[in-house]
């Protein structure tokens, strides 16, 4: 069966790479917080697994994590603390994020929050503000990135048309994706906004710049991350 496409058409998520750390200290307790990009709740759940592993002697590995351009999966775990003090909390500064001004679509996240106790009681209250800071402290140095859907469409020409079709295009603004050919012809894919008003846009450049000869075929969807402004 295929998965349902989402309402949602970009999103804010982390950079590729290696997982990142930061760590504060509250009243002699570390916290240790670690982000990584996760796709899917599995690899979600992997961090938190690894991280049991790499920091076997600290008393907490507290989690919590979005997944989804809806951020329709959103868990947390307290790992021991007191409920409500750690995973909610991070879940929370997780989504709260804003991403541009009004904006908070943060996704695809992991965070995980490694505590070692320094022998000083924090209460509840003390709990929820250094789990929430932990995380946000981090979020406000990881790189983050916009990842946007894009509908991608295709335009078969003759091969003698095709360079000077794609540079029009490009000239357009339009974004290309990647180019096949065929014995008599190439096919010419561009990387559209996922918005009908946008490929009626293209198509009807392209019927304007091939006379009429060229109609856009839809070929699916990719998800494309761009840096932030």
């Amino acid at each position: 069966m295929q998965a349902k496409e989402s309402r949602a058409t970009s999103y804010t998520t982390l950079a590729p790479g290696p997982a990142f750390r930061h760590e504060i200290e509250v009243k002699r307790s570390r916290f240790i917080t670690v982000l990584r990009r996760a796709g899917t709740e599995e690899q979600a759940r992997e961090l938190v697994a690894e991280l049991r592993r790499e920091f076997h002697d600290a008393r907490h590995h507290c989690s919590a994590f979005l997944v989804g351009p809806d951020r329709n999966v959103q868990r947390s775990s307290d790992d021991g603390e007191p409920s409500g003090t750690a995973g909610i909390p991070m879940l929370e500064a997780l989504a709260k994020r804003e991403t541009a001004p009004g904006v908070a679509d943060l996704s695809d996240v992991s965070a995980v929050v490694v505590r070692y106790f320094g022998g000083i009681l924090l209460g509840a209250g003390g709990l929820v503000r250094a789990y929430s800071e932990s995380v946000s402290a981090a979020l406000a140095e990881v790189r983050l990135v916009r990842r946007s859907r894009l509908r991608i469409c295709a335009a078969e020409v003759p091969h003698m048309a095709a360079g000077r079709l794609e540079n029009d295009l490009r000239a357009a603004g339009f974004a290309m994706a990647e180019t096949s050919y065929r014995s008599q012809t190439a096919v010419l894919r561009l990387a559209l906004p996922d918005d009908a008003a946008a490929i009626a846009a293209a198509a009807e450049r392209v019927r304007a710049l091939t006379a009429g000869a060229t109609d856009l075929s839809p070929e699916g969807t990719e998800w494309v991350d761009a840096a932030l402004p």
